[in-house]
């Protein structure tokens, strides 16, 4: 993958942000809170779109359980986002399809920061493996809810890095 894609659209001042989640994710705060916390979706995307807002960049929030419809997501990042931050939850170990949508708008410079909010490698062995972080700039695991947070610093890094490179 080429380390500095050129920058998709055309230059902003404030860039938008996917802030996308995969499957069960619209149940945290209920799910598996030895695992996942206490912390719902809405607090996560109040917290991250609050951060984004101060860092200078503009946080749109979705979240799908289908693989379609965040196939669909990514591809629309084309039409103006400068960057993703994904959790694809469960489809991150198995979802050719996700790491095939990632890659193109990647390499069309809408850089992709993975994030799981568990240590997927202190988990089952079936989750040390994500097909989807190898075309991702980045990944952050085991940091709960604070690895949003991470994730979109490192995402909006990558933008700026990007954006240097291609002269913008």
């Amino acid at each position: 993958m080429n380390a500095n894609p050129p920058a998709a659209g055309t230059p902003s001042a404030r860039p938008r942000v996917l802030l996308l989640h995969g499957p069960n994710l619209n149940l945290l705060g209920e799910r598996d809170r030895a695992t996942y916390g206490s912390t719902t979706l809405r607090d996560v995307e109040e917290r991250v779109t609050a951060l984004g807002a101060e860092l200078g960049a503009e946080v749109r929030c979705a979240q799908s359980n289908s693989e379609g419809a965040l196939i669909d997501l990514i591809h629309a990042t084309r039409s103006g986002d400068s960057g993703i931050v994904f959790n694809p939850g469960a489809y991150a170990h198995y979802s050719y399809a996700l790491r095939d949508a990632v890659e193109v708008v990647a390499s069309l410079g809408i850089p992709c920061v993975e994030v799981h909010i568990s240590n997927v490698h202190a988990r089952e062995p079936f989750r040390h493996t994500s097909v989807t972080a190898p075309v991702c700039q980045g990944m952050v695991s085991g940091h709960g809810v604070f690895g949003y947070e991470l994730a979109l610093r490192s995402v909006l890094h990558r933008i700026a890095q990007w954006g240097a490179a291609d002269g913008g």
